[in-house]
């Protein structure tokens, strides 16, 4: 089968990281892909694999004549027998462009789960709104969150249409290497028996870094064990004042160390002991907490979205911006590394993601969804 795969972006994020993984592990079909704007980070990667990837170079949140066009020349030209959007803008554009040029074979994808208009650019509002409203035009619609299933259902998108299919991962790159540890906590100067938690993702409000520092602030009161915290992804360096001001205020700039932009994810997992993922609002399927399972790595994550799902019972859930639940958590997590119990919990995590959450399960259950469609 010949699948188009449209996409609003194909920087570094969660839909393009699944879109990304997808198209390297799906043997079945081919693939080219379609960015609204530029190639960015992944689709520079596909390109170097020989995958076909084009861009419209259209501005962030703006539509061009240029680029619709574009478009409908392309999906003329590449004449797919499916095509797959991934995010909003790319469900309502890739669509009705494809409807147009005489492609009704369309799947949509939803990589989403909070719309807050305190938290929700107004265009993406809209566009999810028209969404809504031309929720009849795919033949399915795909969420990769359960929690995303009720949320868009509520918002007017047709709920026979809605399938949920989460998030999948190579389980032979996120695997437990004990060598990733010892290397890179001997890089960071963290001792082996000390615990060591840490958050990866972006600086950015949904993520709630403050909710964590304050969280490892209460900690400090709570145990003399010893613990340590890195913050990975980007903006999180001594050029973040803010960041900086915030961890100096809690008293805790001695237990926390600012590692920034790492592309050695699977190491990072395995160095570390827990993960702590406390955002706030806005997850759908968080791709860090099954990364870290994956690795062994057990996690602390708050209720947001589809995360206490992943962790099911090999973790700790607990409310969203609430620094002492969240330090409870931690503190129970030092005191049991100590236990054999621990080596179970370990265990637990990675089965749970090869028997719920691997990568081929995704890619099959994609592949049942197009050869549906296009019957």
């Amino acid at each position: 089968m010949q699948v188009l795969h449209i996409i609003t972006d194909f920087n570094d994020g969660g839909a393009q990281a699944v879109l990304y993984r997808f198209i390297t592990a799906d043997l079945k079909n081919t693939h080219q892909v379609i960015s609204l704007m530029g190639t960015g980070w992944y689709g520079d990667r596909l390109l170097a694999l020989g995958i076909q990837v084009h861009s419209l170079d259209m501005p962030k949140s703006r539509l061009t004549v240029a680029g619709i066009a574009k478009l409908y020349r392309l999906i003329r030209q590449i004449d797919p027998d499916m095509i797959q959007t991934w995010m909003y803008h790319s469900d309502l554009i890739g669509s009705t462009v494809s409807r147009v040029a005489g492609k009704k074979v369309v799947v949509w994808g939803i990589h989403n789960t909070n719309l807050d208009p305190a938290k929700t650019a107004l265009s993406t509002r809209l566009i999810v709104r028209a969404c809504a409203l031309l929720s009849g035009l795919p033949q399915q619609i795909i969420s990769c969150a359960q929690e995303g299933v009720k949320v868009h259902t509520a918002l007017g998108y047709q709920p026979q249409k809605m399938v949920t299919i989460p998030n999948g991962y190579d389980v032979s790159e996120f695997a437990p290497k004990p060598e990733c540890r010892s290397e890179l906590r001997h890089q960071w100067q963290i001792a082996d028996d000390t615990t060591l938690f840490g958050l990866v993702a972006r600086w950015n409000p949904q993520k709630d870094h403050p909710n964590l520092i304050a969280a490892l602030a209460h900690l400090k009161t709570q145990t003399q064990l010893p613990w340590h915290c890195v913050l990975v992804g980007s903006s999180l360096d001594a050029d973040n004042q803010v960041l900086i001001e915030l961890l100096t205020s809690q008293g805790i700039s001695d237990r926390v160390t600012l590692i920034g932009v790492r592309n050695d994810i699977p190491a990072v997992m395995n160095a570390l002991d827990v993960h702590v993922l406390s955002s706030a609002y806005g997850e759908a399927f968080p791709n860090v907490v099954a990364e870290a399972m994956a690795c062994e790595t057990p996690c602390i994550v708050t209720a947001v979205g589809d995360s206490a799902l992943i962790v099911g019972d090999t973790g700790w859930v607990v409310p969203p911006s609430n620094p002492v639940e969240l330090a409870t958590a931690m503190s129970q997590a030092i005191d049991e590394l100590a236990l054999p119990a621990w080596q179970q919990r370990q265990a637990n995590c990675r089965q749970r993601i090869e028997s719920n959450f691997s990568l081929q399960i995704m890619v099959d259950k994609y592949n049942e969804v197009w050869n549906s469609a296009v019957c």
